[in-house]
């Protein structure tokens, strides 16, 4: 197998959520496969680590902060981008929150437009923008972070719905946008332990609860999301479009058959 299919070599990749956890492992992976790549979150500080990370291994990183919420600051981070590096070949949405965790029936209106603009909007907003100018270029790959928690329901209704919304999203933009050489993926993580699901994870009656839910009895680390990410902005993955891939350690597939007594 040609392993220079998996080169991302003078290509600009864009991360948001870059900061930590999946993105940083996301943005670190890309940059090893050789991409330049811009990391953006709404704090400069956390970003500009990352960016420096990147920088050190020989390629070019940069931090630019932007609240994904807002489509003025998206705008604004995607011409900067243009404007530095003239080029946009892989856009990865990861920026994602959830602001609250209980039953829907008590949810407010606020978390809930928050977590539906953060999580999904954005994911719109800025693949619109990226499309239009991976058009010109002649192609392009978006990867969108949606959760297993979007293709089952969960105890977090409103984020789930989000993250399913996220999937249909990302299937009728591969459909649309195919034509333009643009392939649109999404990927669909369990539990990561990221700062996102700390209060998950940290709990050790939950973090148990969990892991014995998981067939490989263990929660996940967020490096290993960045392969995938590279295979599905690479030439290795050119004839990929509108797929899920879950990264869940089989919990899917529900808690393991049997366990080793030893």
């Amino acid at each position: 197998m040609d392993l220079s299919q998996f080169s991302l070599e003078g290509k600009v990749a864009v991360v948001t959520g870059g900061s930590r956890g999946i993105g940083r492992a996301a943005a670190l992976a890309m940059a090893d496969a050789g991409a330049h790549v811009v990391v953006s979150s709404r704090k400069i500080a956390d970003l500009e680590v990352v960016a420096a990370e990147i920088s050190s291994k020989g390629v070019k990183g940069r931090a630019i902060a932007a609240h994904v919420g807002k489509t003025e600051e998206c705008r604004a981070l995607i011409d900067q981008v243009m404007k530095e590096f003239g080029r946009l070949d892989i856009l990865v949405n990861n920026a994602g929150t959830n602001p609250y965790f209980g039953p829907m029936m008590d949810q407010d209106e606020k978390t809930f437009d928050i977590t539906m603009t953060v999580n999904f909007k954005s994911i719109f907003v800025l693949s619109q923008m990226a499309a239009r100018i991976m058009k010109e270029q002649g192609g392009g790959s978006i990867i969108n972070t949606s959760s297993i928690g979007g293709l089952r329901a969960g105890e977090l209704g409103v984020y789930c719905a989000s993250k399913a919304a996220v999937v249909m999203l990302t299937q009728t933009m591969a459909k649309e946008w195919g034509q333009y050489h643009i392939r649109v993926n999404a990927i669909a993580p369990g539990i990561i332990k990221t700062r996102l699901s700390e209060a998950l994870w940290k709990n050790p009656e939950v973090n148990a609860k969990a892991i014995a839910q998981i067939p490989m009895l263990r929660l996940g680390e967020p490096e290993e999301l960045g392969g995938i990410v590279v295979f599905l902005a690479s030439a290795a993955g050119s004839y990929v479009t509108g797929e899920t891939i879950v990264i869940d350690g089989g919990r899917m597939h529900n808690e393991p058959a049997w366990r080793s007594k030893k």
